[in-house]
């Protein structure tokens, strides 16, 4: 077994371990509003639920030589955004919003993508997702790198509406062979739910 010591390797091999072993990782598609309006979306795979009471979810997004990523950006100015999760159904249009657009251009009219408006945020959902949860900010910490150039801003939101498809909802619950969520791997490799099998907890 290799013993290796992080301090030793890049930034890059670093991230290769991480997103190499991490898996499959959930993915947090995110649609913001600039301040002047722009609709901005773009996935995320370092993302994960924190609590229940009250409802929070967390996504790590990267920054670029210190500089915030548009959805950090907009998120942090309305204090709102809304999380949709990715499926089979329309997967390749979320990765087309990874496409690295100016703050003005909206990755949603580039990937053709149906806008819905949202029920307790300005922010619009995106119509073709199964699951979209409305967010407020509840922090924005910035991680990693150096004290003038953090690496990454941790996105913590509090869920203050949930939209459910109606083929998904059973009694309180969601049916993920239904859904048939889209996971992240390494590199350019995704992954479906694939076999499930249950296991009881020890009491």
């Amino acid at each position: 077994m290799k013993s290796i010591d992080p301090q030793h390797l890049s930034i890059k091999e670093n991230y290769k371990f991480l997103t190499g072993s991490i898996i499959p990782r959930p993915i947090a598609f995110v649609s913001t509003l600039s301040k002047d309006g722009v609709l901005n979306a773009a996935p995320f795979s370092y993302f994960n639920a924190l609590t229940s009471n009250p409802p929070l979810i967390a996504i790590s997004i990267g920054r670029k030589d210190g500089v915030q990523k548009d959805t950090s950006r907009n998120a942090e100015a309305t204090g709102e955004f809304v999380v949709h999760i990715p499926d089979e159904s329309y997967i390749e249009a979320v990765n087309q919003t990874a496409a690295n657009l100016g703050p003005a251009e909206s990755e949603v009219e580039l990937a053709k993508l149906t806008t819905v408006q949202s029920v307790k945020v300005k922010v619009p959902g995106i119509a073709e997702s199964k699951i979209r949860m409305e967010c407020v900010v509840e922090r924005i910490i910035p991680l990693g790198g150096e004290s003038d150039k953090p690496a990454t801003d941790l996105l913590i939101g509090k869920v203050v509406h949930y939209h459910i498809a109606d083929e998904l909802y059973q009694d309180g619950r969601i049916d993920a062979e239904k859904l048939q969520p889209v996971g992240r791997l390494a590199g350019s490799n995704y992954v479906k739910l694939g076999e499930t099998f249950s296991l009881d907890r020890p009491k």
